[in-house]
């Protein structure tokens, strides 16, 4: 009986003892696998523990503490041991543990081992639940990860369709299967109307946004109550699935996450305005998106110039590398530490008071990811690396900047130039100018909480000064505004449906 018990007992628990030594923390976890997992269990993946003393959601989705550590064919009939010193184990925010004996913390641990999805909370990871205890020299913490990550699902809608195609592009790139993602909103009129056709509009989400968030518009009842109106729109709206291996895509071709823009436009695209009416006479295909998203919108439009009609940018992601928020990458000689030697600000408030470092940011990032570093951490720098720089020798993403000192390798920067979209447009205008008059719109808070306001304001610069054609792009900018602030899909689907019955007309 023993022996089945230690065959069928994979049982993940972490047991935990936390004492403070000359001021520090020392934490050892002890971690085994529950038996109703192994049919999905990976034997390598980032094992990720969480820490934090605030309520209200649970540790895996914001934590002050965090500990990773990457598993290599672990068998899960034998305990995993995780000690903080050893040079293996990753961890951020260690030095917030409280001394005060009194305080709770709650803790959870994620096994991320999709290697389809560089993200953390996606289907195919494993986690447990939420567990709590008061702090002291010795604890004990049974952690049991117990729970599987489930497929996302596309609410069941009459006025949504999912889409959903495997991409011969990315899976020839990739060696295995690779699919494409998209859930559709279709307007208030589409069934009573079953012969019109209508322009269609494809809203790119916010760093690594899904198409599931479909469901967002339907449950948000101060949307979903306009958008069924005679009132709304007719307007075929689309919602992109950023999924990628290292997180978000961009939707664009790269070295990394192989031909998704190639995808997009001549997959993706095409199968979905098969299956819904659209308008094929008039170019009516419009782009839309706030923050990466922001970014895709503007950038597709940019590289795509003929098959898209305009893009309604939103608080878009930096625009201009040599304003990568606060850094220049092609001459600043680390992205921690600015000319003056004081910490690089990564994000702030609307009143300009930094509150997170960037040192911090990809210290958060290395903790998170299998290769100890940013890379493969399904973050912001995460997926910056994977789509603008080149395949590493090792595979893995080029490394733009040092993971521990932040010293950039201005080799790999310079070849980040291919998707600075200002370099794009100045170096290409005579070409690019004249197919974009008309098509460009982007508007942001000039407080924008992670310094993107900056390159924006560069571009304005190139494109008021450009000749022949002068450009009509529209950018503005409002005071005091932070990122994303005042985005509204409500007001972004009006600004369109007017630019749409212009061309109609």
């Amino acid at each position: 009986m023993k022996q089945i018990c230690t065959i069928l007992t994979f049982l993940f628990y972490a047991t935990i003892w936390l004492s403070k030594a000359q001021d520090s923390p020392c934490l050892k976890a002890e971690i085994s696998v529950s038996p109703e997992l192994k049919q999905s269990f990976q034997t390598s993946g980032r094992l990720i523990l969480h820490l934090t003393k605030k309520t209200g959601k649970e540790p895996r989705n914001g934590s002050e503490i965090t500990i990773g550590k990457t598993t290599l064919n672990w068998n899960p009939d034998k305990p995993l041991v995780i000690n903080i010193n050893d040079k293996d184990v990753k961890s951020v925010g260690l030095e917030k543990l409280s001394s005060n004996s009194s305080d709770r913390y709650y803790c959870q641990v994620v096994y991320k081992q999709n290697i389809n999805d560089g993200q953390e909370n996606v289907p195919g990871n494993l986690y447990s639940k939420v567990d709590s205890t008061i702090l002291s020299p010795n604890i004990k913490i049974n952690l049991n990860l117990d729970r599987l990550i489930p497929p996302f699902e596309i609410i069941n809608h009459k006025f949504v369709k999912s889409v959903v195609i495997k991409s011969k592009f990315l899976s020839d790139f990739s060696g295995r299967d690779r699919y494409l993602k998209a859930a559709v909103l279709l307007p208030s009129g589409y069934f009573d109307h079953p012969d019109k056709v209508y322009p269609i509009c494809y809203r790119a989400p916010g760093l690594n946004g899904r198409a599931y968030y479909i469901r967002d518009f339907i449950v948000d009842h101060r949307f979903s109550d306009w958008w069924f109106t005679d009132q709304a729109p007719q307007i075929i709206y689309v919602l992109l699935d950023s999924q990628g291996p290292y997180g978000d895509t961009y939707q664009v071709d790269s070295a990394n996450n192989g031909p998704c823009g190639k995808a997009l436009t001549e997959e993706l695209i095409p199968e979905i305005e098969r299956q819904v009416r659209v308008d094929t006479i008039s170019p009516r295909r419009f782009l839309v998106g706030y923050s990466t998203g922001g970014w895709v919108a503007l950038g597709l439009q940019i590289f795509y110039p003929d098959f898209f009609s305009g893009a309604w940018s939103y608080s878009p992601d930096p625009v201009d590398f040599e304003h990568y928020g606060l850094i220049n990458i092609y001459q600043d000689e680390t992205v921690f530490y600015n000319q003056f030697g004081y910490l690089q600000p990564g994000s702030r408030t609307i009143y300009d008071e930094p509150t997170y470092s960037m040192k911090d940011w990809i210290m958060s990032e290395n903790v998170v990811s299998r290769s100890d570093n940013y890379l493969v951490s399904g973050g912001q720098f995460g997926a910056y690396n994977a789509v603008f720089g080149p395949r590493g020798k090792d595979g893995l993403p080029s490394r733009m900047f040092d993971p521990v000192t932040g010293k950039i390798d201005h080799t790999i920067a310079a070849q980040w130039e291919k998707y600075d979209l200002k370099k794009i447009l100045e170096k290409n205008w005579s070409s690019l100018g004249p197919k974009l008059q008309g098509k460009l719109w982007i508007w942001t808070g000039d407080m924008d909480g992670l310094y993107s306001n900056v390159a924006t304001r560069f571009l304005k610069m190139f494109l008021d000064k450009t000749e022949n054609p002068k450009s009509d792009a529209q950018i503005n900018f409002t005071p005091m505004a932070g990122h994303c602030q005042e985005w509204s899909d409500r007001a972004a689907l009006t600004m369109i449906a007017r630019k749409a019955a212009q061309i109609n007309k």
